[in-house]
């Protein structure tokens, strides 16, 4: 059983605090490349029919009403709802195709729509759409699927949260970023605490099975105190789950960033004071630290998965669906069938330009080998459950674990000895003082990061 309990050690966080990957897959994006494109997703997708694993779907929906200027993702910014019907019209054929190609009989048993801002479409777009993938994909109609959607509570009527529920979905994730007026008005995201508690209180009502909250650290005229106020507002909401995020401060690639000033934000102390608040706060009012910025009641199922040992991650982050072909649907999309990962298009035109043409929108991927495939293991154990059993691995890939991670476990002596681990001759297991350091120690791992140790990542706390 997984030991969930965390502690914050500032000496070590401060030592260890450089750039690494997140690991929602390895290897990481960087090493996507064209030469795997519609063809070679294809090969794979035939290969994933024949094997009639369950699927789990993303749906990428891409627009916004406004910018929130602390935001990275890839999505398209108007107030001209009309644009979303030419995208949906795409998205449609690319169900369809998908569908004729992976055997739309599997079990879909996790469904995602993420953005971007789904909300943005109208309740007969959103329920055309679900129409279309049901038409398409075998959804559970039990209620047993995880079906999940991203909520912004400002674009929520009186009645979508009813209209979400009665076409299948059982699970939402509410992105509030801080209740702050002034940290609201600094990064463009003003909204009130009656909106995220109107959409909560429907969400209850109508019988969504978990609700999730995403809150950022880091922002604009954040402080101990500030944060700390809306922490505690959060705790008497009381969601099933938290996630509270690393604002990463990269204007030179996210160009809203370039609105935010940077004497404005939170010291770097102060920063990791917040976080510590934050730690303490959630812990202490009975919530388990999961990893990676999650946090989740101990009867969520995110937490009986970690103590379960069945905890998986993949690029929506902490997953208890390991089973699952993950099928990526919308413009910049990313799909995980087989061992392979493959992105679609990112440009909105290319997007329509290749769909309307009758192919797939696929334009890199990548396809494991042995190693990836071992060292994905690896990785994927420490950061779903923070202890790694050898034996384990040396029956599913045929080696001698001390022996091909030679190289790796000297490297992880200095860890040890700063208490982020413990080596031992059947395990290695990740201390309390370790788990926030997590992204550390899977990096040891990581063959590519190794050999090209100039990538650009974001700090690790």
């Amino acid at each position: 059983m997984t030991n969930q309990s965390i502690e914050f050690d500032i000496d070590l966080i401060k030592r260890y605090d450089k750039s690494g990957p997140r690991y929602t897959s390895y290897p990481t994006a960087v090493q996507f490349h064209d030469g795997f494109g519609e063809a070679e997703y294809r090969k794979w997708a035939q290969k994933s029919s024949e094997s009639g694993r369950p699927l789990s779907l993303y749906f990428h929906i891409p627009f916004c009403d406004t910018v929130c200027f602390y935001c990275g993702c890839n999505k398209v910014v108007t107030k001209n709802r009309k644009r979303a019907a030419p995208y949906l019209e795409r998205l449609h054929r690319e169900i369809e195709m998908q569908a004729e190609l992976l055997d739309g009989s599997r079990p879909v048993n996790q469904l995602h729509w993420g953005g971007g801002t789904p909300t943005f479409i109208s309740h007969e777009e959103m329920t055309a759409l679900m129409d279309k993938t049901r038409e398409c994909f075998n959804l559970h109609d039990d209620d047993s699927g995880e079906y999940s959607i991203e909520i912004d509570p400002r674009e929520v009527q009186t009645d979508t949260v009813a209209l979400l529920r009665k076409i299948g979905f059982n699970r939402m994730s509410l992105g509030v970023q801080d209740f702050d007026l002034q940290v609201q008005k600094a990064v463009n995201r003003i909204q009130t605490e009656e909106q995220t508690l109107s959409v909560l209180e429907a969400a209850r009502r109508e019988g969504f099975k978990s609700m999730s909250i995403d809150l950022i650290y880091g922002l604009p005229f954040q402080s101990v105190e500030s944060f700390g106020r809306t922490l505690d507002r959060i705790l008497e909401i009381s969601p099933d789950r938290l996630a509270v995020f690393n604002y990463a401060h990269l204007p030179e690639l996210f160009k809203p960033q370039r609105r935010i000033e940077a004497g404005d934000l939170p010291s770097p102390q102060e920063k990791l004071d917040i976080l510590q608040l934050t730690i303490d706060k959630l812990t202490r009012n009975g919530y388990l630290y999961i990893g990676m910025d999650h946090f989740a009641k101990p009867d969520d199922e995110l937490a009986v998965a970690q103590r379960e040992r069945t905890l998986y991650r993949n690029f929506q982050g902490y997953s208890t669906h390991a089973d699952c072909d993950l099928v990526g649907l919308g413009s910049t999309s990313i799909s995980q069938v087989g061992d392979t990962y493959s992105q679609n298009l990112k440009g909105m035109e290319e997007y329509y330009e290749r769909i309307d043409a009758g192919r797939l929108a696929v334009f890199r991927g990548y396809e494991l080998n042995e190693d990836d495939k071992l060292r994905r293991s690896v990785i994927t154990n420490l950061i779903c459950h923070f202890v790694l059993h050898k034996a384990e691995v040396e029956k599913s890939f045929g080696i001698t674990f001390d022996e091909y991670f030679a190289a790796e476990l000297d490297e992880l002596a200095e860890m040890e000895k700063d208490g982020l681990l413990e080596q031992h001759p059947d395990r290695i297991e990740v201390k309390p003082a370790g788990k926030l350091l997590i992204r550390n120690i899977c990096m040891v791992f990581d063959r590519y990061l190794r050999e090209k140790a100039n990538r650009s990542f974001s700090k690790v706390i």
